[in-house]
C-alpha cells in the first residue's frame, strides 16, 4: 500500500454544493380538460409548475377558479402562507443532489422524513480510499486544532485502507470478486469518521423544504447544515419566488446567514 500524505492525498472541503436535478411540469391539456368539464375558464400568471400546482390544488378546495382575486399567483400564494394552508404546498416537488457534505450532516438531514426521499452514496459498494473530508469552520480557522483534526482524520483513513487490504485477504476464499470487495469495505468503513464526505440525492416538496429551511437555516442549527439550508433557499428563491420569497437572510457573527420568515410552520 502506498504511503498516504494527508497534505497531498486528502481533499478537505468547507462548502456544500447543491445541484438542482429536476422540477415538475404541468399537463396543460389535462388542466384545460378539467376546467372545460366544469364549465369554467381560468389561467395563472406563473410559469413555475409547482407554484401553479399549489394554486390549482388550493382553488380546487373551494372551486374558486371562476372567481380569482386580483394579484395573480403571487398574491394567492402569499395568502396561503399567511393563513397557513400549507397542505397545498406539498404538491410542488423538486429533486436535488447534495455533495461536499459530511456523514454528520446526512445523519441530521435524513431525520426530515415527511415529504422527503433519499438515495445516498453507499460505503459498501464505493471505495473510500479517495480521501475527501468536511472540516468544520471552527476547527479550520485554528492552526493547532486544524493540525489535530488533520492527523486524526488521516489516521482513520490509513486504518481504513489497511483494513480493506487485510479484509480482502480474510475473504480470499470468496469466489465472487465483487462480493469480496463489498464484504471488505462494509467492515472497514466502521473506522471512517463522521467528517467523511458523502453525496445524497433528495426529493422534497415545497412544504418539506420550508420546514427544513426554518429548522436548519436557524442560528441554533449546526453550521454545516445551516450552510446547506441557505444554499437550498437561494436556489428556491430563484426557482419559485412566490413560494420562498418571504424568507430573509440575516448575517450571523460567524460569517454565515440565518433564514427567517414571518410565515413559520406553514
Amino acid at each position: 500500500m502506498p504511503d498516504f500524505d494527508p497534505r497531498k492525498d486528502m481533499r478537505v472541503l468547507r462548502e456544500p454544493t447543491v445541484y438542482l436535478m429536476g422540477r415538475q411540469t404541468v399537463n396543460d391539456a389535462e388542466l384545460d380538460r378539467f376546467l372545460a368539464d366544469h364549465g369554467v375558464s381560468w389561467q395563472t400568471d406563473t410559469e413555475v409548475a409547482s407554484e401553479a400546482l399549489a394554486e390549482i390544488s388550493g382553488r380546487l378546495c373551494y372551486m374558486s377558479f371562476a372567481k380569482p382575486r386580483p394579484g395573480g399567483n403571487k398574491t394567492y400564494l402569499g395568502h396561503i402562507l399567511e393563513v397557513g394552508h400549507g397542505s397545498v404546498l406539498e404538491h410542488g416537488v423538486w429533486n436535488f443532489l447534495f455533495t461536499g457534505v459530511s456523514r454528520s450532516l446526512t445523519h441530521e438531514l435524513i431525520r426530515h422524513r415527511a415529504g422527503w426521499g433519499y438515495s445516498q452514496l453507499s460505503q459498501r459498494y464505493v471505495d473510500e480510499s479517495v480521501a475527501e473530508y468536511v472540516e468544520p469552520d471552527c476547527i479550520a480557522d485554528d492552526p493547532e486544532l486544524h493540525r489535530l483534526w488533520l492527523d486524526a482524520v488521516a489516521h482513520s483513513h490509513r486504518s481504513y485502507m489497511k483494513l480493506v487490504e487485510g479484509l480482502q485477504q480474510h475473504f480470499k476464499d470468496e469466489p465472487d470478486r465483487t462480493l469480496r470487495r463489498k464484504l471488505a469495505r462494509q467492515a472497514a468503513r466502521s473506522v471512517l469518521p463522521n467528517a467523511t464526505e458523502t453525496k445524497i440525492f433528495v426529493s422534497a416538496n415545497a412544504r418539506a423544504l420550508r420546514h427544513f429551511i426554518e429548522l436548519r437555516g436557524s442560528r441554533h442549527a449546526e453550521t454545516e447544515i445551516r450552510r446547506l439550508a441557505v444554499a437550498v433557499l437561494k436556489i428556491m428563491q430563484t426557482e419559485a419566488p412566490n413560494l420562498f420569497g418571504d424568507y430573509q437572510l440575516v448575517p450571523l457573527p460567524d460569517g454565515t446567514f440565518e433564514a427567517v420568515t414571518e410565515h413559520r410552520k406553514v
